[in-house]
């Protein structure tokens, strides 16, 4: 598998994903969701859905092999969670 580079800066790449998420993919895929993964090419709006990140990811790659890919956990702030949960 050939792994090629990020063609936009961290900064850009999270504004483009956030925007086309928000604005094109969260209405079509929000209800019934929650918690499931979308992963987004950033360059043209294609979507895939799934329960992980890597079924969600390589479907859009099937589909796209060049795709840049943005990923959100739906219902979530973040895609994974780190730690051991709330510590009181």
């Amino acid at each position: 598998m050939i792994v090629r580079p990020p063609l936009y800066s961290q900064e850009e790449f999270a504004r483009r994903g956030k925007e086309i998420y928000e604005s094109q993919v969260r209405p079509q895929v929000e209800e019934g969701n929650h918690g499931k993964i979308v992963a987004i090419d950033i360059e043209t709006g294609a979507f895939e859905l799934a329960n992980d990140t890597i079924t969600a990811s390589n479907r859009l790659l099937e589909r796209n092999p060049d795709a840049q890919i943005w990923r959100v956990r739906i219902g979530h702030k973040g895609v994974h969670r780190f730690g051991v949960g709330r510590l009181l």
